[in-house]
């Protein structure tokens, strides 16, 4: 367990359709608190499992379970390391967007009728506002990830890049999954009712509302650039070993992550 106080709180222009996360900085650890249920159980789990994947260890970020006290209140959540070295920034898309042209990217983005077009308008503003390559192969990876794991907050708030003090550009490593797994159980998806009746319900937010015409729009335009390696055992391991979260919890987790399984057995690569 860490203490941290006022001083470590950290404010972002990353907005989230869930609220505002205690976040906070210490020593270059970033900490996150739940908020809605088991924000930090989702962020640890799916790193974990992405570790078994074709992504390199650069391209995502790794979290560690941890419980934080801060103003006389523990909570659980997620820890991870500070990737941002010397003078680099996180900027959104949403941020790169209205600097250049003073207009919202998300209102653009779903003002445009085909789920095709708005992705490939999306990569498009990017590679132009950035100079990054391969920029579309880059967001087929996260919609995979968030597709897989149902990450309902991957909004332009969220998808970001990096930028230094000369305004060069670098791709960001894959973070903020906590909206993964049908973690709000304060109001969306309650404790109690069967995870696999409620998984219809989550909503993707990216190009489309719905998760599977986002994955195969991407595999169709940038073909397949994540595939997983890792077993149902892989998965009950990493589960199991937890202990600051209910049996409940890790049960209802397990279930949604086997039922993913079966449903995107292509998704899956041999050792």
């Amino acid at each position: 367990m860490v203490e941290l106080f006022e001083d470590n709180v950290k404010l972002f222009d990353r907005h989230s359709s869930k609220g505002n996360q205690l976040k906070w900085e210490k020593d270059g650890i970033w900490y996150k608190a739940d908020y809605t249920g088991y924000e930090g159980f989702a962020e640890y789990v799916i790193s974990q499992l992405l570790r078994k994947s074709t992504l390199r260890k650069d391209e995502f970020v790794i979290y560690e379970l941890e419980q934080v006290r801060y103003k006389r209140q523990i909570f659980n959540g997620a820890k991870s390391d500070d990737f941002l070295k010397e003078d680099w920034q996180i900027v959104t898309l949403q941020r790169l967007y209205k600097t250049k042209y003073n207009r919202n990217l998300m209102e653009d983005v779903w003002h445009i009728p085909e789920t095709m077009d708005r992705l490939k308008f999306v990569v498009e503003q990017v590679e132009k506002l950035t100079k990054l390559e391969n920029f579309g192969e880059y967001l087929s990876k996260l919609i995979t990830i968030d597709a897989f794991f149902l990450n309902e907050d991957r909004h332009m708030h969220n998808i970001a890049v990096l930028m230094n003090g000369e305004g060069k550009f670098m791709l960001c490593p894959f973070f903020d999954q906590g909206a993964g797994l049908m973690s709000d159980t304060s109001l969306d998806y309650p404790i109690g009712v069967d995870p696999i009746i409620m998984m219809d319900e989550v909503k993707a937010k990216t190009i489309c509302s719905n998760f599977e015409d986002a994955l195969e729009t991407a595999e169709k335009i940038y073909g397949y650039n994540l595939k997983f390696t890792f077993t149902k055992k892989d998965v009950t391991k990493i589960i199991d070993d937890v202990d600051i979260y209910s049996d409940e919890v890790k049960k209802r987790v397990e279930m949604i992550i086997f039922q993913q399984m079966r449903k995107y057995q292509y998704l899956f690569s041999e050792h």
